[in-house]
Formats: C-alpha cells, sequence, structure tokens
C-alpha cells in the first residue's frame, strides 16, 4: 500500500479578518493540514487541537520570523484607510507588512505563498488601493516561492466586525443583480475566496498563478 500522504502545515496572517478567519475555519477542518500556525495582534477566538496561534508585534520582525516555517503561507492581511489613518499607515500594514513576512518565510524556505489580493491590482493604477495591491504582488512575486497564487476577488461579501458603510451601500445594490452580473462586478462571499484559495495551494503548477474573478468563483463553488 502506497503510505500515507504527510500532513502539512498552513501558517495564515490576517486570520482575524473576514477571508482570513474564513479560511482558518476551513483549514481547522481540513485534514490535509495537520497544524495550523497563525500570527496574528489579537486572539482569533478558535480553539483546535491543531490550532498554534501566536500573538505577534508585526513592526518587531524577531518575534514572529521563527514562526514562518511550514508548506503555505496564507495571507490575507489588510486594514482600511478608515482604520489606518491615512495612506502611508495602509500602505505599511498592506505592503509593507505583507511583503516582511513573506520575505522571512521564503528565507525559511517555504514552498508554497497564497495571497489574497483585489480585483483589478496593478502597480499602474490610479487608484491607491489598486495600486497598492498591484505593487504587493509584484514584490511578493519577485521573491521567487516554488509556487505563489494570487488570488484577486471582486467586492467580497460577509459580515465584518467593523461598519463599512460604502462596501454595505454597494453590496445591496449589487447583490440583486449578482445573476446577471459579470464575475468581475459580482460580489463574492468570504468562504467562497476562501475555499478558492485552499485549492489554490494544491496546484502543481510552478511559479506565479492569478485567480480572477471568475476563477475565484468556480474553485470556490
Amino acid at each position: 500500500m502506497p503510505p500515507e500522504p504527510r500532513a502539512l502545515t498552513a501558517i495564515l496572517v490576517g486570520a482575524t479578518g473576514l477571508v482570513g478567519s474564513a479560511i482558518l475555519a476551513l483549514l481547522l477542518g481540513d485534514d490535509r493540514f495537520g497544524a495550523v500556525v497563525v500570527l496574528a495582534r489579537r486572539t482569533t477566538g478558535a480553539t483546535s487541537p491543531k490550532l498554534r496561534e501566536h500573538l505577534v508585534d508585526f513592526d518587531a520582525p524577531s518575534s514572529f520570523t521563527g514562526l514562518l516555517r511550514g508548506d503555505v503561507l496564507f495571507s490575507a492581511l489588510g486594514t482600511t484607510l478608515r482604520a489606518a489613518g491615512s495612506r502611508e499607515a495602509q500602505y505599511r500594514v498592506d505592503h509593507d507588512t505583507q511583503l516582511r513576512i513573506a520575505t522571512a518565510a521564503r528565507r525559511n524556505g517555504v514552498p508554497t505563498f497564497v495571497l489574497v489580493s483585489s480585483a483589478g491590482a496593478s502597480p499602474r493604477s490610479r487608484v491607491f488601493y489598486s495600486r497598492m495591491k498591484g505593487k504587493l504582488e509584484r514584490d511578493v512575486e519577485a521573491l521567487g516561492f516554488e509556487r505563489t497564487r494570487v488570488l484577486r476577488p471582486g467586492l467580497l461579501d460577509g459580515e465584518r466586525a467593523e461598519v463599512r458603510m460604502g462596501e454595505r451601500v454597494a453590496l445591496g445594490l449589487l447583490r440583486p443583480l449578482s445573476p446577471i452580473l459579470p464575475a468581475s462586478a459580482r460580489p463574492v462571499r468570504a468562504d467562497v475566496v476562501a475555499r478558492a484559495a485552499i485549492a489554490s495551494a494544491f496546484g502543481l503548477a510552478s511559479g506565479v498563478v492569478r485567480y480572477e474573478p471568475e476563477e475565484i468563483f468556480r474553485r470556490g463553488a
């Protein structure tokens, strides 16, 4: 009989956010993963024998770089302009912190990196948010992971801990139209993105693979 496949170790940052919490729930219930290492500023509140939660200071790399060891790094980290207080502060979280984490994981030999980015991301975009996400994609791809998977979901749909009025209004308008909207304009539930993120980690192709909204809906169905 062939040997049983080795249980994998997943690393997750952004586990307290909308998509990150959905990824965490799925990882904890996925028998392919024997350990789930979570790095966060505050506790997720989750409990599981295979959960290894570490509260860290992302501005102090020495507090977490040694913890970034495993088979797959999932990053769903992010903040809003309102929560951050300025574009510079948002950039430090969404770009600099994620790049710092990815760099440490690459140095530690983590082979697969799964990044939750955003539809329309481009380093040349005139929109600050899209430009920031595009620069992050560019910079993590340059790190040379064996496998880099970039998911570009559209408007996220789900219950957030904080109120985002602009997002709430947009969802109210777009949800009824979802059946007739193209994938790029259709709101996507956080659990759909989470399932697509985990599925992407098992793709055999080396190098960089991007998943646009239509592919996220297909893989996360």
